[in-house]
């Protein structure tokens, strides 16, 4: 068996489509959908994140503020642009580049953006909205492979799926939108005893952990699909993720890729997020 490859870039072309036809029907309305990104700081990785969120919104039609600040920046000087976006009816969505650097308190910032604007989803109230299954925002990367998922028709009710990683940006919404499908959930994380164990045991994995090739094909059940949301460079330059793409793609049915699938799959999800916001505050204002 050669595993299908979950195409994430074809997947997020379609829903950026979508969301420039959205986009032109809320600006026939006299609303543009527009969405700051902050970035503070230097950081490479984080500066290449944030250019091509720039440049997929602007490619379906969004208008996108980049405001980029130097690492010197005082917590309250952000919070206090933080603050001044809340207000500004042209901004729908705001989002906050992290990692911060280390004098800011990330927990602060995220709480200082309105719930109704936080297009990542990670605000408090928004956590709190998607524990009980009534969300208004889903965190983009979860929310891209929820679509992933449902693209390849991949069965939910009743599946045993297996989440690698307990964080709050992807392995916790993950399994509470996994859950809210009808799956049964295992958080596992790196103190889980025999993670072989629960992640052969599943129909659908997600690995989400930060370490290099961590899952291989010994530790996949025959058939499961694999999602791989981690990115790092090998010593030869070349991209991989935390699962080993070459043993696993033999045993599973369907594996998402390193690069090309998760990645832009979470900015297509932004971009949706970034309108849904649009589209309530049209809503809003029309009534």
């Amino acid at each position: 068996m050669t595993a299908r490859v979950i195409d994430g870039v074809a997947l997020a072309a379609t829903i950026r489509q979508d969301v420039a036809m959205r986009s032109a029907a809320l600006k026939a309305q006299g609303t543009q959908p527009g969405l700051a990104v902050i970035l503070v700081g230097s950081d490479p990785a984080s500066q290449v994140y944030v250019r091509n969120k720039v440049t997929a919104c602007q490619q379906a039609g969004l208008y996108s503020v980049m405001e980029q600040y130097p690492v010197t920046m005082s917590q309250q000087e952000l919070l206090a642009r933080i603050q001044a976006l809340n207000v500004d009816p042209a901004i729908h969505g705001i989002l906050v580049q992290l990692p911060l650097p280390p004098h800011m308190d990330a927990h602060q910032v995220i709480e200082a953006i309105a719930a109704e604007k936080d297009v990542d989803g990670f605000h408090i109230s928004n956590a709190g909205l998607l524990m009980t299954g009534k969300p208004l925002f889903r965190p983009c990367t979860p929310y891209g492979i929820m679509k992933m998922l449902e693209a390849e028709q991949v069965p939910l009710r009743g599946a045993v799926a297996v989440v690698v990683g307990a964080s709050n940006i992807v392995g916790k919404p993950m399994a509470m939108l996994l859950q809210s499908a009808g799956a049964t959930v295992t958080i596992c994380n790196s103190k889980t005893r025999d993670l072989a164990w629960h992640t052969g045991h599943a129909d659908i994995v997600v690995v989400a952990t930060g370490r290099a090739r961590m899952i291989d094909g010994s530790m996949v059940k025959p058939g499961a699909v694999v999602i791989d949301v981690g990115i790092h460079r090998t010593p030869e330059g070349k991209l991989c993720g935390d699962v080993d793409y070459e043993s696993v793609r033999q045993v599973a049915s369907a594996i998402s890729p390193v690069p090309g699938g998760v990645g832009p799959m979470t900015i297509a999800m932004l971009l949706v997020n970034t309108i849904e916001a649009a589209e309530r505050a049209q809503h809003n204002k029309a009534t």
